[in-house]
This record gives C-alpha cells, structure tokens and sequence, in this order.
C-alpha cells in the first residue's frame, strides 16, 4: 500500500523541529562553560562600574579636601594678615601717640621757661637807663630789643604749632584758620581758606591728626614747592570730611609721593603716611590740568 504522499511534509516537519531543539540542547549539553562566561562578564563589568564609582567618590573626596585646605589657608593668611594690620596699627598709634606727649612736652618748656627767661631779658633789657649810652651803644640797645621781642614771637609761634590750645577750644576749623594765618603773614604766599562750617569737632584725635596732616603739608609745600598761592577747602558729605589743598609751586604726583615716603629724606611724607593709616583714610596727590596742584585728604569722621 502506498505511503500518502499528503502525510510526509507533515513528517519532515516535525522531524525538523524536533531536530533543532535536539541541536540546541546537545550544544549547551556539549559546551556549559558558555554560559559560565556569561556570568563571568556580567560579573566583570558589574566590578568594572564598582571600581569607577570607588574611584569617584575618591577623587571627590580629594578634591574637597583640597579645597577645603585651600580655604583653611586662605583664612588663616588673612587673619595672619589682620593680625599684622592690626599690630602695625598699634605701633603707630604708640609712635603717634608719644609724638604728640613730645610736642606738648616741648611746647611748656618753651612757653614756661624759654618764653620766660625771654620775657625777663626784656623787662631787664628795656629798664636800662641808655642816658649815658653812646648813639651806637644805643643803636645797639635798641637792635637786641628787637631780636628778643622776635625770639619771643617765635618761641609763642613755635609752642602753639607744637601744642594748639585753638584746636582744643575751637575746633580744627578755626586752627587751620589760624595756622595759615600765621604762616603766611608778611610772606610772599597768599592763601584763602573756605572750610565747611557744618563740620564740627566729632573726635579731639581725628581733628589732632588731621590738623598735623595740614601742618605738615603747607610747611613741605612752603619748603620745598615754593607756591604764590595756597587754597584750602573742606566739605562734609555722608560722615566723610573731603579736605583740598590747591597750590601753584612745584607739586608732587602720587608716584611721587609712594616713592618718597620711604626714603628717609621723607620723613615728614612718612608722618603724614602713617596719620593717613591710623585714621583709615585715603590721600591723593594730582596735577591739574591748569598746571596747578592738589592734594585731597578724605577722612572718615563720625557727627
């Protein structure tokens, strides 16, 4: 009896099926280090993202730690800094401080006691009878009269720069009106000064070291500038005193003055430097472009 032909594609179909799975399962059968290297490389590349996040994090960790470090010296080197400003402050407050004791020193010895004697060499010297003296003698006479009347003049001028008893009982505008008064009386330097009445004395120290400052300033510029004119003015603007000195000598730039106040020539320019410092305030030497010059002085004062 014949096979039907209708019934063997059916065969070979499920012959083939059943062939492959076969296949498939001898070849896993036949080699399971396969699938141990599967879980091998999973392994691997589970360790691969481990080690990365490890070194990561420990890379993070270096580098907050060094910014950290970098932060502790950053702070460390201002407070250093501080300390420093602070203590350099303190020396010249002291070397301020003991310079103004010396001049008040100074300035009693000469009102009680030079200014005295002075005083009691004219009373001597005018109480001569010069009767009997010869026109010389008396020309003489009259010549040391008048050197001692101006020693005296000078001894006062010199103890009230020394000590201002103005400045104690006025204020620092009315001593700057003085001081340029009496300096540039009978000299060949004009001046006009035009200070902000509003400001009033706010602290005995801050108009001490200011009135120095100008001290300081307009005997340099008389010394060594030469001026025909000296102009002085203030304004008071949000608790901070604008102080101008104009003049039309030989002025210095700021260059100048950073180069000068450290050579020991410039002593003065260091004294001024340093009231600059204590008083927290800010200096500035220019040129206009009139040829003239200015110096500003701003200091911070409390009303």
């Amino acid at each position: 009896m014949p096979f039907p032909s209708a019934i063997i594609p059916g065969m070979i179909q499920n012959i083939y099926y059943y062939g492959e799975s076969k296949i498939f399962h001898l070849l896993f059968s036949a080699f399971p280090f396969q699938k141990y290297y599967m879980n091998q490389e999973t392994d691997l590349r589970f360790l691969v993202i481990i080690g990365i996040a490890v070194m990561s994090l420990l890379f993070a960790s270096f580098l907050l730690a060094l910014i950290f470090n970098q932060r502790k010296k950053l702070k460390y080197q201002q407070s250093m800094e501080r300390l420093r400003e602070h203590q350099q402050n303190q020396l010249i407050e002291s070397a301020v401080r003991s310079e103004e004791g010396e001049r008040h020193r100074i300035a009693e010895m000469l009102h009680d006691e030079v200014g005295a004697l002075l005083s009691s060499s004219r009373i001597f010297l005018v109480e001569m009878n010069t009767n009997n003296l010869s026109e010389d003698d008396k020309k003489d006479h009259a010549k040391v009269k008048e050197m001692i009347d101006e020693s005296i003049q000078k001894v006062r001028t010199i103890s009230h720069n020394l000590h201002s008893t103005i400045l104690k009982e006025f204020g620092l505008n009315e001593a700057v009106r003085h001081f340029m008064k009496k300096i540039t009386g009978g000299m060949v330097v004009n001046s006009t000064v035009d200070l902000d009445d509003e400001y009033q004395i706010s602290n005995a120290e801050t108009d001490l070291a200011v009135y120095r400052i100008v001290q300081e300033l307009v005997n340099n510029l008389i010394k060594h500038a030469q001026p025909r004119l000296i102009n002085i003015t203030s304004s008071l603007s949000e608790n901070q005193l604008q102080l101008q000195i104009q003049h039309n000598g030989k002025g210095l730039t700021q260059e100048q003055f950073e180069e000068l106040r450290f050579k020991p020539a410039g002593l003065g320019l260091k004294n001024i430097q340093n009231r600059i410092i204590l008083l927290k305030g800010n200096i500035l030497f220019t040129q206009l472009s009139t040829g003239n010059y200015t110096i500003q002085l701003t200091i911070p004062v409390i009303i």
